[in-house]
């Protein structure tokens, strides 16, 4: 007798444990995506649009209510968009506060990774390292040939970055110093300026670093002979680099929004394949003034 009770209570006590079990995937299960719900714009930067584009499939698996398109436009176009409430997400490369017209106070930045950026060219060029000088003065049209920078007898095609392009404000501060690039071809995408060096000969241009291998018919160069490598950006010693921000706008700020972003920038895997820097590898840090600071 006391054998039957003893089965009894213990398949009694596995019945409990299998339907607590049970209540807890559940719970589990649904917690993910409880209380997320909605419509997501993250627009912006076509340099974080690899990530962000990556980032939403996953995230829209794990968050079945939640649907999130990712448009490039620019950095510019990002920021704007996001403090008017068209975008829920603005894509940036740049800090607010270097986008005139955009009031930095009313929208939330969320840093989610760093990238940098690498002059580039058409794969047929026998350049590898250009000096800072010589980069200005290739971009400023100063130099017209590459026969004048130590490369061949052939004409130079300057392919510059539109006017909102956040990648173009950080190439031109931190690559060259500033100082105005000549007037020519421009492209507002980078893959269509990876596609447009690759196919003219004599060509450069910049991109991020996440769009560097994406392409045979066009590489990478060196600025005093520091290559754009993550190792050499995480100390700065290359120097060309930026945040990838996220805006939110500090009025519509979402939990989806939240999630999201917190989603991209805890997605090291991603981060990683696709080229970015997580901002924990970083040594030092840099404000929106361009001051840096060692971590």
């Amino acid at each position: 007798m006391k054998k039957k009770f003893l089965v009894g209570m213990i398949a009694a006590g596995a019945l409990l444990t299998l339907a607590a079990c049970g209540s807890n995937d559940a719970s589990s299960s649904s917690s993910s995506s409880k209380n997320l719900s909605g419509k997501i714009i993250a627009g912006g930067s076509t340099a974080l649009q690899p990530l962000a584009q990556q980032s939403s499939t996953e995230f829209m698996a794990k968050n079945p209510s939640v649907q999130v398109t990712v448009q490039g436009g620019g950095s510019g176009v990002g920021l704007t968009q996001v403090a008017a409430g068209s975008f829920q997400i603005g894509n940036s490369d740049i800090f607010a506060e270097e986008k005139s017209g955009i009031d930095a106070s009313a929208i939330t930045d969320h840093k989610v990774a760093v990238v940098g950026f690498a002059p580039i060219v058409n794969a047929k060029l026998d350049v590898k390292n250009l000096t800072s000088q010589q980069l200005q003065d290739v971009f400023t049209g100063k130099v017209t040939n590459w026969k004048e920078v130590g490369g061949s007898d052939q004409k130079i095609t300057v392919i510059g970055r539109t006017e909102g392009s956040g990648t173009r404000v950080n190439f031109d501060q931190f690559a060259l110093g500033g100082a105005t690039e000549v007037k020519g071809p421009t492209q507002d995408a980078s893959g269509s300026v990876v596609q447009m060096v690759g196919q003219t000969p004599g060509a450069i241009s910049y991109v991020a670093l996440s769009y560097v291998e994406t392409s045979k018919e066009i590489k990478s160069v060196s600025i005093d002979g520091v290559a754009p490598t993550e190792k050499n950006v995480v100390t700065n010693d290359y120097k060309v680099w930026s945040y990838e921000h996220m805006y939110t706008n500090s009025k519509k700020e979402t939990a989806a929004d939240k999630a999201f972003i917190k989603y991209v920038a805890n997605n090291e895997k991603d981060i990683k394949k696709l080229g970015y820097i997580p901002i924990s590898d970083m040594k030092v840090e840099r404000d929106a003034e361009g001051n840096i600071t060692q971590k």
